[in-house]
């Protein structure tokens, strides 16, 4: 994450980093029947609930596409990747709360 904090920095982006821990989609394994049960209680120790507390107009984001998909199932938000952020940043600045996990 230092890269993209770094860059968040450059384009006076204000952001806090969360202590995510694991998503725990990896890549399909969520998909996968007999292991949604562990992958959402991965999800659940640490990733989701920080994310549903995360206030209304915080932006997360997180660049795996397996993180991003966890989230919006799990905590009902719309996740995007840090070039999405980025865009919006060059467009018209924004304040965002990072969240990444495992990407």
């Amino acid at each position: 994450m230092q890269g993209e904090t770094a860059l968040f920095d450059k384009l006076g982006v204000r952001w806090s980093l969360l202590d995510t821990g694991c998503c725990g989609m990896a890549g399909s394994f969520g998909f996968n029947a007999e292991h949604y049960a562990l992958s959402m209680k991965i999800a659940e120790d640490k990733l989701l609930p920080l994310v549903r507390s995360a206030s209304a107009n915080a932006i997360v984001v997180t660049n795996g596409f397996s993180c991003r998909e966890q989230i919006q199932q799990g905590a009902g938000r719309q996740p995007i990747h840090v070039a999405q952020l980025v865009q919006q940043a060059l467009a018209q600045g924004v304040s965002a709360t990072v969240a990444t996990a495992g990407a």
